[in-house]
């Protein structure tokens, strides 16, 4: 899938394994991933420069509600970089309440200004949208949908997403890569501090700094939708999306945060026990240099004073 494709060296055969075993132990969320009713994609990002990947029903796409928001908030700072749309308090305010609190008006509004023809294109240029690959993220139509609408071609869905899909948006946007760096940053910002404390949320802001934790959600009916992208001091790192066709869905999202956290547990303790050791060593290092910066100075003293005291 070209250059916006980083999980080509990603994908991990034992990390695979280990989420498929944590998700089928549950006999209910078992029959839903059976059934293409229950899709989740997990990245591990502990070791920054070596993230990992897995998913489940990953190509699956489904309908998302809101979720695919996020198109709007990508299209929106794709058209400020390209001068079609100018940067203002005003827009930002319409952005934030879009993406943390959800505001269907606000996303109406949006839609309207950019316009559903350039928000298709933008996801077929980064390829967030690949028919071959089971369709992906599509925005097409407003909140609610009205008469203009632009059903997706795979299944003629106008709300709709793919976990592997929604990984690969908060993947590139943690590295700087979506747009520019200063443009993911400002995307990042939005998507931090979360207005709903609903579905993965609810969990992860017990742990998890509001300006550490990037997120956005969306759930109608029976379907049950959520993506974070968690970046915590502590090698807590990660990025986490699920979607759920079942009238528990939102309870489902909720247990499916600690199942993700004991999955990635030894991989985080493995990278905190890492990140102490250098600190370790770069605190001795600064500690043997000061040492022997005192050691010389003390020494030039002393011998400026010999010579000094010299006849």
């Amino acid at each position: 899938m070209g250059a916006h494709r980083p999980f080509a060296a990603t994908l991990d055969a034992g990390f695979q394994a280990g989420l498929e075993g944590a998700l089928n132990k549950n006999p209910t969320w078992r029959a839903l991933i059976e059934k293409n009713k229950m899709a989740v994609g997990v990245v591990d990002l502990s070791e920054p420069r070596a993230a990992r990947f897995a998913s489940v029903n990953g190509y699956t796409m489904m309908y998302a509600a809101s979720l695919p928001k996020i198109a709007v908030l990508l299209a929106a700072y794709q058209n400020i970089q390209d001068g079609l749309l100018q940067e203002s308090p005003a827009l930002h305010a319409w952005l934030v309440r879009m993406i943390r609190q959800s505001s269907n008006s606000s996303a109406s509004y949006l839609i309207g200004v950019i316009g559903l023809k350039r928000i298709e294109d933008l996801l077929l240029k980064y390829q967030f949208y690949v028919p071959a690959y089971g369709g992906g993220i599509w925005l097409g139509g407003a909140y609610p949908p009205g008469a203009l609408r632009n059903p997706d071609p795979v299944k003629g869905l106008c709300h709709a997403a793919t976990v592997m899909q929604l990984c690969r948006f908060y993947y590139l946007l943690a590295y700087g890569d979506l747009i520019s760096r200063e443009r993911s940053k400002q995307m990042l910002r939005i998507l931090s501090k979360p207005g709903l404390d609903d579905s993965f949320v609810s969990v992860l802001e017990l742990r998890v700094p509001p300006e550490r934790l990037f997120r956005k959600s969306g759930n109608w009916s029976v379907f049950f939708s959520d993506s974070a992208l968690v970046w915590d001091h502590n090698c807590r790192k990660f990025i986490l999306a699920a979607l759920v066709d079942d009238k528990n869905g939102e309870q489902i999202l909720r247990q499916l945060v600690p199942v993700v956290d004991e999955l990635l547990a030894p991989a985080q303790m493995a990278a905190q026990s890492r990140l102490i050791a250098l600190r370790k060593s770069q605190a001795a290092e600064a500690a043997d240099s000061a040492n022997s910066g005192g050691f010389c100075a003390n020494f030039f003293k002393k011998l400026r004073d010999l010579f000094r005291s010299l006849p």
